[in-house]
């Protein structure tokens, strides 16, 4: 016999809980399915670890800028061990949090691995289970090329499992995870090189991140090696060496973190027994509404192949709950203009079009940029550059993209991104007032320059206009 539920949600991540806490909020029978920890990779192994690394690591970029201030300070070896303890307490009252959470909110949850029966029920170590709606979210896990010598690597799941902090570390990628622990690690004390088998970092981004954020690496550095495809890992005399496609070697590492993606965490789920269609990579195929092929199954999360971000999969399984349970049939996540962070040192944050992107799907764009040296590095030798980017599209100028790197651009994006969402042109930005002086003015003031002016760098003036027609 099986049990019976309104709604099941497959994973404990932040897909799954918010679809099932605001399901039994509107009083219906729920359960969640989770082998490991309730919160998912989010608590605990990425972005809540990842951002006490960071802030780790900013704090040891104070220390080091604290005398050309006047405050006497000195950083000696990082104490790791301490370090990672007081991470995981803080992860584990997150953990105890949600374990109390979703027992008072009389979810069950059940402990193990879901496999598929039929479209309807699924099995969790020989117990059936039934319901009318089940939420496939069981996110992503790091992938491992199959190379020679992979095992001899780590994944970012390793790199918080981490109890001594290496000292010559290779990280293999440079897509968003890979810069982030490569710039904690440097941060903390680590020699670090990059080889990644694209020409430039954060591809994905707007030109000027990937600029700004190379510069701002090798001052610190960070060993960049681009266009460096491993062909496998190997042990040697000095440590592990990473052996490239064309006979290169980089060697003498003591630790090596794969940071070349993500998979979704779909193929142990059975799929194919309740006819739910997928990619060949285990992408979940659903509509703008979350749903699959098959009636009563939706998948939400990193797997579904769209934005892989907490929020977004949180806003995806709160707007399903309304949809199914609280007669909202149109309810459902606008992908467009997400903003999104990466945690770099110094930071990176964007919304909305690329440069190229807007010049593909607009007929005139007009862009303008700056880079200057902010305040808070007025008096350190370790001066860090932040850029802006606003990208603007039509004769109206429509704000449809806007890139940062710099120091706190990660707590100033929030706001600008309700304007993008909003449509706001560059006129109203314009028209908004100033604080000053901190970087974010700089949002509200960029001009155009003289017709037959040259481009002037600088906070006040440092700003490239140009338009495309």
């Amino acid at each position: 016999m099986s049990r019976a539920y309104d709604l099941i949600a497959i994973g404990g991540g932040s897909g799954g809980l918010a679809v099932a806490e605001m399901a039994a909020q509107y009083g219906k029978r729920v359960a969640v399915v989770e082998a490991h920890k309730m919160g998912g990779t989010c608590v605990n192994n990425g972005c809540v670890p990842k951002k006490i690394m960071w802030y780790a690591a900013n704090l040891a970029h104070a220390v080091d800028d604290a005398d050309s201030f006047g405050i006497p300070a000195h950083r000696g070896a990082t104490d790791w061990g301490k370090l990672v303890a007081r991470r995981e307490d803080y992860i584990q009252n997150i953990n105890s949090y949600w374990d109390g959470h979703v027992a008072d909110s009389g979810i069950t949850h059940i402990q193990g691995y879901a496999r598929f029966i039929d479209s309807h029920r699924i099995e969790v170590d020989g117990e059936i289970y039934r319901a009318d709606h089940i939420v496939i979210a069981t996110g992503g896990r790091p992938i491992v090329p199959h190379v020679p010598g992979a095992e001899l690597g780590i994944t970012s799941d390793g790199f918080f499992q981490l109890t001594e902090q290496p000292k010559r570390v290779a990280v293999i990628g440079g897509g968003y995870i890979g810069v982030e622990l490569a710039g904690v690690l440097r941060a903390l004390g680590s020699e670090v090189t990059i080889a990644a088998l694209e020409e430039r970092l954060l591809e994905a981004f707007d030109p000027m991140i990937s600029d700004v954020l190379m510069a701002e690496m090798k001052k610190q550095s960070i060993g960049l090696r681009m266009g460096f495809q491993v062909a496998g890992l190997a042990r040697s005399d000095s440590g592990i060496a990473l052996d490239s496609i064309n006979g290169g070697r980089l060697d003498g590492f003591d630790c090596v973190i794969w940071a070349v993606g993500r998979t979704p965490n779909t193929r142990k789920l059975n799929l194919e027994a309740a006819g739910v269609e997928t990619r060949s990579n285990g992408i979940v195929i659903t509509d703008e509404y979350q749903n699959t092929n098959i009636p009563g199954i939706y998948a939400i999360g990193d797997i579904t192949g769209r934005t892989p971000l907490t929020p977004v999969a949180i806003a995806a399984g709160r707007r399903l709950a309304e949809r199914l349970f609280n007669d909202q049939p149109e309810r459902r996540v606008d992908y467009d203009n997400i903003p999104s962070l990466v945690f770099t040192h110094p930071p990176v944050a964007t919304v909305g079009l690329t440069e190229p992107e807007a010049r593909e799907r607009h007929e005139k764009i007009t862009i303008y940029q700056t880079d200057f040296t902010p305040m808070r590095h007025a008096l350190s030798s370790h001066g860090v550059t932040t850029a802006m980017k606003l990208v603007c599209a039509g004769p109206e100028q429509r704000v449809v993209g806007i890139h940062l790197i710099g120091d706190n651009v990660d707590e100033m994006l929030q706001g600008f991104a309700v304007a993008v969402k909003m449509g706001a042109t560059k006129a109203d930005f314009d028209s908004t007032i100033a604080i000053h002086p901190i970087s974010a003015e700089e949002l509200v003031t960029m001009k155009e320059p003289e017709p037959d002016a040259a481009m002037h760098h600088g906070i006040d003036s440092g700003i490239e206009w140009r338009e495309a027609g």
